[in-house]
Protein backbone atom coordinates (compact mmCIF):
# COMPACT_ATOMS: atom_id res chain seq x y z
CA UNK A 1 0.00 0.00 0.00
CA UNK A 2 3.02 2.62 0.87
CA UNK A 3 4.83 1.41 -2.36
CA UNK A 4 1.63 2.09 -4.65
CA UNK A 5 0.99 5.65 -3.00
CA UNK A 6 4.69 6.23 -3.39
CA UNK A 7 4.33 5.96 -6.86
CA UNK A 8 1.38 7.86 -7.05
CA UNK A 9 3.30 10.64 -5.48
CA UNK A 10 6.35 10.29 -8.10
CA UNK A 11 4.12 10.55 -11.05
CA UNK A 12 2.41 13.56 -10.00
CA UNK A 13 5.57 15.07 -9.27
CA UNK A 14 6.39 14.37 -12.77
CA UNK A 15 3.07 15.72 -14.26
CA UNK A 16 3.54 18.85 -12.49
CA UNK A 17 7.13 19.18 -13.76
CA UNK A 18 6.09 18.40 -16.97
CA UNK A 19 3.07 20.86 -17.11
CA UNK A 20 5.47 23.73 -15.44
CA UNK A 21 7.93 23.64 -18.12
CA UNK A 22 4.74 23.45 -21.02
CA UNK A 23 3.68 26.97 -19.56
CA UNK A 24 7.03 28.42 -19.63
CA UNK A 25 7.91 27.91 -23.66
CA UNK A 26 4.25 28.46 -24.79
CA UNK A 27 3.59 30.22 -27.96
CA UNK A 28 -0.30 31.04 -28.99
CA UNK A 29 -0.66 30.60 -32.95
CA UNK A 30 -2.87 32.77 -34.91
CA UNK A 31 -6.02 31.62 -36.04
CA UNK A 32 -6.05 30.68 -39.74
CA UNK A 33 -8.02 33.08 -41.46
CA UNK A 34 -8.90 32.23 -45.11
CA UNK A 35 -7.67 34.80 -47.67
CA UNK A 36 -10.59 37.76 -49.59
CA UNK A 37 -9.49 39.42 -52.57
CA UNK A 38 -11.98 42.78 -52.64
CA UNK A 39 -11.47 45.89 -54.06
CA UNK A 40 -10.14 48.93 -51.48
CA UNK A 41 -10.34 51.64 -53.66
CA UNK A 42 -11.17 52.54 -57.39
CA UNK A 43 -9.91 56.01 -58.97
CA UNK A 44 -10.08 57.33 -62.44
CA UNK A 45 -7.93 60.18 -63.17
CA UNK A 46 -7.43 60.33 -58.82
CA UNK A 47 -10.81 60.80 -58.37
CA UNK A 48 -13.21 58.34 -56.66
CA UNK A 49 -14.67 55.87 -59.61
CA UNK A 50 -18.03 56.32 -59.03
CA UNK A 51 -19.98 57.77 -62.43
CA UNK A 52 -18.25 60.02 -63.97
CA UNK A 53 -18.68 62.74 -67.44
CA UNK A 54 -16.16 64.69 -69.49
CA UNK A 55 -12.94 62.17 -69.14
CA UNK A 56 -10.24 62.44 -70.68
CA UNK A 57 -9.93 60.10 -73.68
CA UNK A 58 -6.46 58.69 -71.63
CA UNK A 59 -7.97 58.03 -68.66
CA UNK A 60 -5.44 56.81 -65.84
CA UNK A 61 -7.80 53.64 -63.59
CA UNK A 62 -6.11 52.72 -60.64
CA UNK A 63 -7.49 49.73 -58.61
CA UNK A 64 -6.08 48.45 -55.03
CA UNK A 65 -7.22 45.32 -53.54
CA UNK A 66 -6.76 43.48 -50.85
CA UNK A 67 -4.31 40.88 -51.54
CA UNK A 68 -1.62 40.56 -54.36
CA UNK A 69 -2.86 40.02 -58.11
CA UNK A 70 -2.13 37.09 -60.05
CA UNK A 71 -0.88 39.39 -63.45
CA UNK A 72 -2.08 36.59 -65.84
CA UNK A 73 -5.33 37.14 -64.93
CA UNK A 74 -5.69 40.88 -65.51
CA UNK A 75 -6.31 40.84 -68.85
CA UNK A 76 -10.26 38.64 -68.70
CA UNK A 77 -10.70 39.67 -65.17
CA UNK A 78 -10.77 43.64 -65.86
CA UNK A 79 -12.16 44.71 -68.76
CA UNK A 80 -12.91 47.90 -70.76
CA UNK A 81 -15.52 48.17 -73.10
CA UNK A 82 -17.60 50.49 -75.18
CA UNK A 83 -21.12 50.62 -74.52
CA UNK A 84 -22.26 48.64 -77.50
CA UNK A 85 -19.33 45.78 -76.14
CA UNK A 86 -16.46 46.71 -78.26
CA UNK A 87 -13.59 46.06 -75.43
CA UNK A 88 -10.45 47.84 -75.67
CA UNK A 89 -7.16 47.15 -74.49
CA UNK A 90 -5.58 48.17 -71.33
CA UNK A 91 -2.13 48.34 -70.40
CA UNK A 92 -1.32 47.44 -66.59
CA UNK A 93 1.30 49.10 -64.43
CA UNK A 94 1.71 46.94 -60.83
CA UNK A 95 2.50 48.27 -56.95
CA UNK A 96 3.17 47.70 -53.67
CA UNK A 97 3.77 43.73 -54.47
CA UNK A 98 1.00 43.92 -57.01
CA UNK A 99 -1.67 44.66 -54.98
CA UNK A 100 -2.11 47.75 -56.63
CA UNK A 101 -3.01 47.94 -60.26
CA UNK A 102 -2.80 50.94 -62.97
CA UNK A 103 -4.57 50.78 -66.17
CA UNK A 104 -4.64 53.03 -69.27
CA UNK A 105 -6.23 52.43 -72.41
CA UNK A 106 -3.44 51.12 -75.23
CA UNK A 107 -4.90 53.54 -77.39
CA UNK A 108 -6.88 57.03 -77.17
CA UNK A 109 -10.72 56.71 -76.45
CA UNK A 110 -13.45 58.49 -78.51
CA UNK A 111 -14.97 61.24 -77.50
CA UNK A 112 -18.49 61.82 -76.19
CA UNK A 113 -18.37 57.70 -75.83
CA UNK A 114 -20.18 55.95 -72.82
CA UNK A 115 -17.50 53.33 -71.47
CA UNK A 116 -17.50 50.03 -68.87
CA UNK A 117 -14.82 48.98 -66.50
CA UNK A 118 -15.75 45.59 -65.39
CA UNK A 119 -13.71 44.16 -62.85
CA UNK A 120 -14.90 40.53 -62.97
CA UNK A 121 -14.59 37.00 -60.68
CA UNK A 122 -11.94 35.82 -63.37
CA UNK A 123 -9.71 37.90 -61.50
CA UNK A 124 -7.46 36.02 -58.91
CA UNK A 125 -4.98 36.72 -56.30
CA UNK A 126 -1.57 35.16 -56.06
CA UNK A 127 -3.00 32.16 -54.23
CA UNK A 128 -5.40 31.86 -56.58
CA UNK A 129 -8.64 33.44 -54.79
CA UNK A 130 -11.27 34.88 -56.89
CA UNK A 131 -12.73 38.45 -56.92
CA UNK A 132 -15.21 38.00 -54.21
CA UNK A 133 -17.75 41.18 -55.48
CA UNK A 134 -17.40 42.37 -59.02
CA UNK A 135 -17.42 45.99 -59.77
CA UNK A 136 -18.55 47.75 -63.03
CA UNK A 137 -17.68 51.51 -63.59
CA UNK A 138 -18.98 53.50 -65.83
CA UNK A 139 -17.64 57.01 -67.49
CA UNK A 140 -17.89 59.34 -70.87
CA UNK A 141 -15.22 60.65 -72.34
CA UNK A 142 -15.35 64.02 -73.07
CA UNK A 143 -16.39 66.49 -76.13
CA UNK A 144 -13.63 66.95 -78.47
CA UNK A 145 -13.30 70.79 -78.19
CA UNK A 146 -11.50 70.86 -81.73
CA UNK A 147 -13.47 72.85 -84.70
CA UNK A 148 -15.39 70.42 -86.98
CA UNK A 149 -15.56 72.56 -89.36
CA UNK A 150 -13.43 75.81 -90.75
CA UNK A 151 -14.62 78.73 -88.74
CA UNK A 152 -16.88 81.50 -91.51
CA UNK A 153 -18.33 84.58 -90.49
CA UNK A 154 -21.61 84.49 -88.21
CA UNK A 155 -23.21 86.23 -91.38
CA UNK A 156 -21.89 82.88 -93.46
CA UNK A 157 -22.72 80.39 -90.82
CA UNK A 158 -26.18 81.78 -90.76
CA UNK A 159 -26.30 81.43 -95.26
CA UNK A 160 -25.01 77.93 -94.30
CA UNK A 161 -27.66 77.11 -91.67
CA UNK A 162 -30.56 78.28 -93.43
CA UNK A 163 -29.45 77.03 -97.18
CA UNK A 164 -29.22 73.89 -95.99
CA UNK A 165 -32.26 73.44 -93.62
CA UNK A 166 -34.22 74.63 -96.27
CA UNK A 167 -33.02 71.49 -98.41
CA UNK A 168 -35.42 69.65 -96.14
CA UNK A 169 -38.03 70.75 -97.57
CA UNK A 170 -37.29 71.31 -101.02
CA UNK A 171 -36.34 67.58 -100.94
CA UNK A 172 -38.35 65.81 -99.31
CA UNK A 173 -41.62 67.89 -100.37
CA UNK A 174 -43.55 65.23 -101.54
CA UNK A 175 -43.20 64.33 -104.93
CA UNK A 176 -47.17 64.92 -105.96
CA UNK A 177 -48.70 66.70 -103.17
CA UNK A 178 -45.40 69.53 -102.78
CA UNK A 179 -46.12 69.02 -98.68
CA UNK A 180 -43.74 68.51 -96.05
CA UNK A 181 -43.19 65.25 -94.86
CA UNK A 182 -43.58 64.74 -91.17
CA UNK A 183 -39.83 63.85 -90.90
CA UNK A 184 -37.82 62.90 -93.08
CA UNK A 185 -38.52 58.83 -93.14
CA UNK A 186 -41.90 59.62 -93.62
CA UNK A 187 -42.84 58.22 -97.20
CA UNK A 188 -45.86 59.24 -97.98
CA UNK A 189 -47.17 60.91 -94.79
CA UNK A 190 -47.56 64.92 -94.56
CA UNK A 191 -47.60 67.33 -92.01
CA UNK A 192 -50.49 70.39 -92.30
CA UNK A 193 -48.67 72.40 -89.51
CA UNK A 194 -44.92 71.29 -91.41
CA UNK A 195 -46.38 72.53 -94.85
CA UNK A 196 -47.33 75.46 -93.31
CA UNK A 197 -44.00 76.24 -91.91
CA UNK A 198 -42.28 75.06 -95.30
CA UNK A 199 -43.92 77.56 -97.51
CA UNK A 200 -42.65 80.42 -95.31
CA UNK A 201 -39.14 79.03 -95.66
CA UNK A 202 -39.94 78.52 -99.58
CA UNK A 203 -40.57 82.27 -99.37
CA UNK A 204 -37.16 82.65 -97.24
CA UNK A 205 -35.04 80.76 -99.58
CA UNK A 206 -36.44 82.72 -102.72
CA UNK A 207 -35.41 85.91 -100.99
CA UNK A 208 -32.52 84.59 -100.29
CA UNK A 209 -32.06 83.25 -103.90
CA UNK A 210 -31.57 79.63 -102.57
CA UNK A 211 -34.22 78.86 -105.36
CA UNK A 212 -35.44 81.38 -107.85
CA UNK A 213 -39.16 82.85 -107.38
CA UNK A 214 -40.44 81.28 -110.28
CA UNK A 215 -39.50 77.66 -108.37
CA UNK A 216 -40.85 79.28 -105.08
CA UNK A 217 -44.25 80.05 -106.76
CA UNK A 218 -44.71 76.42 -109.03
CA UNK A 219 -43.90 74.17 -105.64
CA UNK A 220 -46.72 76.43 -104.08
CA UNK A 221 -48.96 76.68 -106.21
CA UNK A 222 -48.44 72.82 -106.63
CA UNK A 223 -49.88 72.59 -102.80
CA UNK A 224 -52.92 74.77 -102.73
CA UNK A 225 -53.80 72.39 -106.20
CA UNK A 226 -53.57 69.54 -103.49
CA UNK A 227 -54.92 71.20 -100.45
CA UNK A 228 -57.98 72.03 -102.89
CA UNK A 229 -58.56 69.52 -104.86
CA UNK A 230 -57.75 66.02 -103.54
CA UNK A 231 -57.23 66.73 -99.79
CA UNK A 232 -60.59 66.24 -97.28
CA UNK A 233 -61.48 69.37 -95.86
CA UNK A 234 -63.53 69.64 -92.46
CA UNK A 235 -65.54 72.50 -92.58
CA UNK A 236 -62.31 73.74 -94.10
CA UNK A 237 -60.13 72.77 -91.79
CA UNK A 238 -57.36 70.23 -92.78
CA UNK A 239 -56.31 66.86 -90.90
CA UNK A 240 -53.25 66.51 -88.66
CA UNK A 241 -51.69 64.59 -91.47
CA UNK A 242 -52.39 63.70 -95.06
CA UNK A 243 -51.66 60.96 -97.57
CA UNK A 244 -49.44 63.52 -99.48
CA UNK A 245 -49.95 60.88 -102.45
CA UNK A 246 -53.92 60.56 -102.20
CA UNK A 247 -55.27 63.72 -99.96
CA UNK A 248 -56.67 61.44 -97.75
CA UNK A 249 -56.61 61.78 -93.96
CA UNK A 250 -54.21 59.79 -91.57
CA UNK A 251 -55.39 59.61 -88.09
CA UNK A 252 -53.31 61.14 -85.95
CA UNK A 253 -54.85 58.74 -83.20
CA UNK A 254 -57.39 56.58 -82.42
CA UNK A 255 -59.92 59.59 -82.05
CA UNK A 256 -58.16 61.90 -84.22
CA UNK A 257 -59.24 61.25 -87.36
CA UNK A 258 -60.72 64.67 -88.93
CA UNK A 259 -59.73 68.18 -88.47
CA UNK A 260 -57.21 69.60 -86.53
CA UNK A 261 -57.89 73.50 -86.01
CA UNK A 262 -54.39 74.16 -84.84
CA UNK A 263 -52.54 72.58 -87.74
CA UNK A 264 -54.54 74.65 -89.85
CA UNK A 265 -54.04 77.68 -88.49
CA UNK A 266 -50.09 76.83 -89.05
CA UNK A 267 -51.05 76.24 -92.10
CA UNK A 268 -53.06 79.75 -92.80
CA UNK A 269 -50.10 81.28 -91.18
CA UNK A 270 -47.77 80.15 -93.89
CA UNK A 271 -50.23 80.40 -96.70
CA UNK A 272 -51.14 84.47 -95.78
CA UNK A 273 -47.31 85.01 -95.70
CA UNK A 274 -47.23 84.13 -99.15
CA UNK A 275 -49.56 85.62 -100.39
CA UNK A 276 -48.01 88.71 -99.29
CA UNK A 277 -45.15 88.28 -100.60
CA UNK A 278 -46.01 86.87 -104.51
CA UNK A 279 -47.31 90.27 -104.70
CA UNK A 280 -46.72 90.94 -109.04
CA UNK A 281 -49.22 91.22 -111.85
CA UNK A 282 -47.50 88.25 -113.08
CA UNK A 283 -50.25 85.63 -114.01
CA UNK A 284 -48.61 82.87 -112.10
CA UNK A 285 -48.71 84.65 -108.91
CA UNK A 286 -52.24 86.57 -109.56
CA UNK A 287 -53.29 82.82 -109.70
CA UNK A 288 -51.29 81.46 -106.74
CA UNK A 289 -53.01 84.42 -104.79
CA UNK A 290 -56.28 83.54 -105.26
CA UNK A 291 -55.91 80.08 -104.79
CA UNK A 292 -54.77 81.02 -101.29
CA UNK A 293 -57.75 83.10 -100.81
CA UNK A 294 -60.30 80.64 -101.71
CA UNK A 295 -58.20 78.19 -98.71
CA UNK A 296 -58.24 80.56 -96.51
CA UNK A 297 -61.65 81.96 -96.83
CA UNK A 298 -62.84 78.85 -96.61
CA UNK A 299 -61.82 77.72 -93.10
CA UNK A 300 -65.44 78.16 -90.99
CA UNK A 301 -63.77 78.89 -87.99
CA UNK A 302 -67.30 79.32 -85.56
CA UNK A 303 -68.07 75.64 -86.25
CA UNK A 304 -64.75 74.83 -83.66
CA UNK A 305 -66.78 76.67 -81.08
CA UNK A 306 -69.08 73.32 -80.85
CA UNK A 307 -72.52 75.31 -80.88
CA UNK A 308 -71.36 78.52 -80.17
CA UNK A 309 -69.58 78.59 -77.15
CA UNK A 310 -67.08 81.42 -76.65
CA UNK A 311 -64.16 79.03 -76.36
CA UNK A 312 -62.54 77.44 -80.33
CA UNK A 313 -62.54 73.50 -80.16
CA UNK A 314 -59.11 71.91 -81.19
CA UNK A 315 -60.52 68.77 -83.11
CA UNK A 316 -63.33 67.41 -85.17
CA UNK A 317 -64.67 64.68 -87.17
CA UNK A 318 -67.32 63.41 -89.38
CA UNK A 319 -67.77 59.98 -87.23
CA UNK A 320 -66.17 60.77 -84.04
CA UNK A 321 -67.54 64.32 -84.10
CA UNK A 322 -66.47 66.26 -81.08
CA UNK A 323 -65.04 63.28 -78.73
CA UNK A 324 -61.51 64.35 -77.81
CA UNK A 325 -63.70 67.32 -76.72
CA UNK A 326 -60.05 69.21 -76.47
CA UNK A 327 -60.61 73.57 -75.82
CA UNK A 328 -57.85 75.53 -77.44
CA UNK A 329 -56.52 77.46 -74.00
CA UNK A 330 -53.61 79.71 -73.35
CA UNK A 331 -50.86 79.63 -72.46
CA UNK A 332 -49.39 77.35 -75.35
CA UNK A 333 -48.39 77.37 -78.71
CA UNK A 334 -51.67 78.19 -80.50
CA UNK A 335 -52.29 81.37 -80.04
CA UNK A 336 -52.10 81.94 -83.88
CA UNK A 337 -55.35 80.02 -84.13
CA UNK A 338 -57.27 82.92 -82.23
CA UNK A 339 -55.79 85.45 -84.48
CA UNK A 340 -56.07 83.87 -87.36
CA UNK A 341 -59.99 83.08 -86.54
CA UNK A 342 -60.15 86.77 -85.63
CA UNK A 343 -58.71 87.70 -88.94
CA UNK A 344 -61.11 85.62 -90.86
CA UNK A 345 -63.13 87.56 -93.74
CA UNK A 346 -66.13 85.51 -93.50
CA UNK A 347 -66.34 83.23 -90.26
CA UNK A 348 -64.78 85.96 -87.53
CA UNK A 349 -64.81 85.23 -83.90
CA UNK A 350 -65.57 88.22 -81.39
CA UNK A 351 -63.02 88.94 -78.56
CA UNK A 352 -65.54 87.41 -75.85
CA UNK A 353 -63.86 84.11 -77.60
CA UNK A 354 -60.48 85.47 -77.44
CA UNK A 355 -60.88 86.84 -73.69
CA UNK A 356 -63.29 83.57 -72.60
CA UNK A 357 -62.04 80.71 -74.59
CA UNK A 358 -57.73 81.63 -74.86
CA UNK A 359 -56.88 83.90 -72.34
CA UNK A 360 -59.63 82.41 -69.61
CA UNK A 361 -60.30 85.63 -68.29
CA UNK A 362 -57.39 85.74 -67.13
CA UNK A 363 -56.32 82.82 -65.80
CA UNK A 364 -53.27 82.20 -68.63
CA UNK A 365 -51.41 84.95 -66.21
CA UNK A 366 -48.79 83.60 -64.33
CA UNK A 367 -46.60 86.62 -63.30
CA UNK A 368 -44.18 84.35 -61.12
CA UNK A 369 -40.11 84.60 -61.35
CA UNK A 370 -38.08 81.98 -62.06
CA UNK A 371 -34.23 82.99 -62.54
CA UNK A 372 -34.93 85.96 -61.89
CA UNK A 373 -37.56 86.68 -64.94
CA UNK A 374 -40.97 87.64 -65.04
CA UNK A 375 -43.18 85.26 -66.64
CA UNK A 376 -46.41 86.72 -67.92
CA UNK A 377 -48.12 83.95 -69.24
CA UNK A 378 -47.93 79.53 -69.36
CA UNK A 379 -47.12 77.35 -66.64
CA UNK A 380 -44.52 76.87 -64.19
CA UNK A 381 -41.15 77.56 -65.57
CA UNK A 382 -42.22 78.35 -69.04
CA UNK A 383 -42.41 74.98 -70.62
CA UNK A 384 -41.25 74.17 -73.90
CA UNK A 385 -39.75 76.50 -76.49
CA UNK A 386 -42.10 75.96 -79.41
CA UNK A 387 -44.54 78.12 -77.32
CA UNK A 388 -42.52 81.34 -78.26
CA UNK A 389 -42.13 79.81 -81.48
CA UNK A 390 -44.83 78.46 -83.80
CA UNK A 391 -47.33 81.35 -83.68
CA UNK A 392 -44.31 83.97 -83.94
CA UNK A 393 -43.63 82.90 -86.87
CA UNK A 394 -45.74 85.10 -88.56
CA UNK A 395 -46.57 87.44 -85.21
CA UNK A 396 -44.14 89.86 -84.19
CA UNK A 397 -43.80 90.07 -80.44
CA UNK A 398 -41.76 93.27 -80.10
CA UNK A 399 -44.06 96.09 -78.99
CA UNK A 400 -47.24 93.79 -79.22
CA UNK A 401 -49.60 93.90 -75.72
CA UNK A 402 -52.95 93.10 -74.63
CA UNK A 403 -55.00 93.39 -71.38
CA UNK A 404 -52.67 89.95 -70.62
CA UNK A 405 -49.17 90.37 -71.30
CA UNK A 406 -46.50 91.99 -72.91
CA UNK A 407 -45.78 89.77 -75.38
CA UNK A 408 -42.02 91.02 -76.18
CA UNK A 409 -41.75 90.22 -72.78
CA UNK A 410 -43.18 86.93 -72.90
CA UNK A 411 -41.19 85.59 -75.41
CA UNK A 412 -37.64 87.06 -74.25
CA UNK A 413 -38.23 85.95 -70.60
CA UNK A 414 -39.38 82.49 -71.16
CA UNK A 415 -36.58 82.05 -74.06
CA UNK A 416 -34.39 83.18 -70.97
CA UNK A 417 -35.68 80.97 -68.56
CA UNK A 418 -34.98 78.01 -70.12
CA UNK A 419 -31.36 79.27 -71.24
CA UNK A 420 -30.96 79.61 -67.21
CA UNK A 421 -32.30 76.93 -66.03
CA UNK A 422 -30.08 74.72 -68.33
CA UNK A 423 -27.18 76.87 -67.30
CA UNK A 424 -28.10 76.37 -63.82
CA UNK A 425 -28.49 72.72 -64.84
CA UNK A 426 -30.04 71.31 -61.24
CA UNK A 427 -30.70 67.67 -62.50
CA UNK A 428 -26.77 68.06 -63.18
CA UNK A 429 -26.52 66.44 -67.41
CA UNK A 430 -23.79 66.09 -68.36
CA UNK A 431 -22.95 68.76 -71.08
CA UNK A 432 -25.52 71.33 -70.01
CA UNK A 433 -24.12 74.90 -70.28
CA UNK A 434 -24.34 78.08 -71.04
CA UNK A 435 -23.25 77.31 -75.12
CA UNK A 436 -25.28 73.96 -74.81
CA UNK A 437 -28.93 75.15 -74.14
CA UNK A 438 -32.48 74.41 -75.21
CA UNK A 439 -35.67 72.94 -74.34
CA UNK A 440 -37.94 72.01 -76.39
CA UNK A 441 -40.46 68.88 -77.96
CA UNK A 442 -38.21 66.57 -80.11
CA UNK A 443 -37.22 62.90 -80.37
CA UNK A 444 -35.52 61.23 -77.53
CA UNK A 445 -34.05 57.97 -77.24
CA UNK A 446 -35.07 54.79 -77.95
CA UNK A 447 -37.35 56.05 -80.29
CA UNK A 448 -39.38 58.18 -78.47
CA UNK A 449 -40.76 61.93 -78.19
CA UNK A 450 -41.10 64.06 -75.17
CA UNK A 451 -42.26 67.40 -74.70
CA UNK A 452 -38.84 68.87 -72.97
CA UNK A 453 -39.08 71.89 -71.15
CA UNK A 454 -37.64 72.51 -67.53
CA UNK A 455 -40.43 70.81 -65.70
CA UNK A 456 -39.89 67.48 -67.80
CA UNK A 457 -36.14 67.62 -68.45
CA UNK A 458 -34.29 64.10 -69.26
CA UNK A 459 -31.52 65.47 -70.33
CA UNK A 460 -32.31 66.50 -74.17
CA UNK A 461 -30.94 69.46 -76.12
CA UNK A 462 -32.97 70.15 -79.05
CA UNK A 463 -30.90 72.47 -81.22
CA UNK A 464 -34.40 74.58 -82.82
CA UNK A 465 -35.03 76.04 -79.37
CA UNK A 466 -32.32 77.94 -79.06
CA UNK A 467 -31.92 78.60 -82.66
CA UNK A 468 -35.48 79.58 -83.41
CA UNK A 469 -34.39 82.36 -80.46
CA UNK A 470 -32.46 84.25 -82.10
CA UNK A 471 -34.73 87.20 -82.64
CA UNK A 472 -35.29 87.02 -78.77
CA UNK A 473 -31.69 86.20 -77.35
CA UNK A 474 -28.92 86.54 -79.88
CA UNK A 475 -25.65 86.62 -77.88
CA UNK A 476 -27.16 83.17 -76.28
CA UNK A 477 -28.49 81.91 -79.23
CA UNK A 478 -25.17 82.38 -81.17
CA UNK A 479 -23.28 81.13 -78.91
CA UNK A 480 -24.99 77.72 -79.01
CA UNK A 481 -25.13 77.88 -82.75
CA UNK A 482 -21.79 77.98 -82.76
CA UNK A 483 -21.13 75.15 -80.03
CA UNK A 484 -23.68 72.83 -82.42
CA UNK A 485 -21.93 73.64 -85.26
CA UNK A 486 -18.53 73.88 -84.46
CA UNK A 487 -17.83 71.41 -81.66
CA UNK A 488 -20.37 68.49 -82.40
CA UNK A 489 -20.69 68.97 -85.96
CA UNK A 490 -19.32 65.61 -87.00
CA UNK A 491 -22.73 64.47 -84.53
CA UNK A 492 -25.47 66.83 -85.41
CA UNK A 493 -24.56 68.45 -88.71
CA UNK A 494 -26.09 66.60 -91.96
CA UNK A 495 -27.47 67.22 -95.58
CA UNK A 496 -30.52 68.98 -94.26
CA UNK A 497 -28.96 71.04 -91.22
CA UNK A 498 -28.96 70.16 -87.77
CA UNK A 499 -29.95 66.80 -86.63
CA UNK A 500 -33.48 66.84 -84.28
CA UNK A 501 -31.85 66.20 -80.78
CA UNK A 502 -29.09 64.79 -78.88
CA UNK A 503 -28.35 63.93 -75.34
CA UNK A 504 -24.72 64.02 -73.79
CA UNK A 505 -25.54 62.21 -70.94
CA UNK A 506 -26.62 59.21 -72.88
CA UNK A 507 -24.02 59.54 -75.69
CA UNK A 508 -26.81 59.79 -78.02
CA UNK A 509 -27.70 61.46 -81.33
CA UNK A 510 -30.99 61.57 -83.17
CA UNK A 511 -30.78 60.58 -86.99
CA UNK A 512 -34.21 62.02 -87.63
CA UNK A 513 -35.16 65.97 -88.87
CA UNK A 514 -38.97 66.98 -88.51
CA UNK A 515 -40.41 69.60 -90.34
CA UNK A 516 -41.58 71.21 -86.96
CA UNK A 517 -38.54 71.24 -86.00
CA UNK A 518 -36.44 72.95 -88.80
CA UNK A 519 -39.11 75.38 -90.21
CA UNK A 520 -38.75 77.60 -87.20
CA UNK A 521 -34.90 77.27 -87.58
CA UNK A 522 -34.76 78.78 -91.31
CA UNK A 523 -37.80 81.05 -90.29
CA UNK A 524 -37.00 82.57 -87.08
CA UNK A 525 -33.11 82.81 -88.24
CA UNK A 526 -34.76 85.12 -90.60
CA UNK A 527 -36.71 87.22 -88.89
CA UNK A 528 -33.66 87.78 -86.38
CA UNK A 529 -31.87 88.99 -89.92
CA UNK A 530 -34.57 91.36 -91.89
CA UNK A 531 -38.01 90.76 -89.67
CA UNK A 532 -39.10 88.92 -93.28
CA UNK A 533 -41.64 86.88 -92.44
CA UNK A 534 -43.01 89.71 -89.40
CA UNK A 535 -43.43 91.91 -92.32
CA UNK A 536 -45.04 90.25 -94.62
CA UNK A 537 -47.65 88.11 -92.39
CA UNK A 538 -48.41 91.46 -90.69
CA UNK A 539 -48.91 93.30 -93.54
CA UNK A 540 -52.03 91.60 -94.60
CA UNK A 541 -55.05 93.96 -94.06
CA UNK A 542 -57.03 91.09 -92.49
CA UNK A 543 -54.34 89.92 -89.82
CA UNK A 544 -53.84 93.94 -88.88
CA UNK A 545 -57.83 94.15 -88.49
CA UNK A 546 -57.89 90.33 -86.37
CA UNK A 547 -54.81 91.34 -84.11
CA UNK A 548 -56.74 94.58 -82.84
CA UNK A 549 -60.07 93.32 -83.02
CA UNK A 550 -59.40 90.85 -79.92
CA UNK A 551 -57.36 93.81 -78.08
CA UNK A 552 -53.79 93.38 -79.31
CA UNK A 553 -51.85 97.06 -80.19
CA UNK A 554 -48.11 97.23 -81.44
CA UNK A 555 -46.47 99.70 -83.91
CA UNK A 556 -47.72 98.02 -86.86
CA UNK A 557 -51.05 97.56 -86.26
Amino acid sequence: MIRRMHCMYIFFLLAAATVSCKKGNYKPQPPIVAETLKIVMATINANAATSQNGLTVLPVIKVSFTADIDRSTVTNGIVLSKSDGTTVSLTASYQNNDSVLTLTPATALSFITKYVVAVNSSLKSKKSTALSTPVTINFITQIDSADKFSVISDSALLDKVQQQTFKYFWDFGHPVSGMARERNSSGDLVTTGGTGFGIMAIVTAVNRKFISRAEGVARITKITDFLTNSCTQYHGAFAHWINGATGATIPFSTDDNGADLVETSYLMQGLITARQYFNTGDITETDLRNKINVLWNGVDWNWFRQGGQNVLYWHWSPDKAWTINAQISGWNEALITYVMAAASVNNSISKAVYDSGWARNGVMKNNNIYYGYVLPLGPNVGGPLFFEHYSFLGINPNGLKDNYADYQMQTLNHTLINYEYCKTNPKQYYGYSSQCWGLTASDIPNNGYNANAPDNDIGVITPTAAISSLPYTPVESMAALHFFYYKLGDKMWGDYGFYDAFSLKDTWFANSTLAIDQGPIIIMIENYRTKLLWNLFTSAPEIKKGLSAIGFTAPYL
